[in-house]
């Protein structure tokens, strides 16, 4: 797995995944919209932790800096 998420991604992701574990444990969603959320937020999690997004691969999508080769 080649990282397919730069810094700003993964600090975005992380944060919503913190706004959605509080608003299901706080009961503002409930429900099946709380599961999802929850869900949404291990997801999110996970990919943040790992700096890989399998939705991001098919498109050739990355939000990583480019490095230059000549540093």
């Amino acid at each position: 797995m080649k990282k397919n998420m730069g810094s700003t991604d993964r600090i975005i992701r992380f944060i919503l995944a913190a706004i959605f574990v509080v608003l299901y444990f706080t009961n503002t969603v409930t429900g099946i919209w709380g599961i999802v959320l929850l869900v949404l937020a291990g997801v999110f999690i996970l990919t943040s932790f790992v700096s890989f997004c399998p939705l991001y691969a098919p498109f050739g999508i990355s939000t990583c800096p480019v490095k230059s080769k000549d540093a």
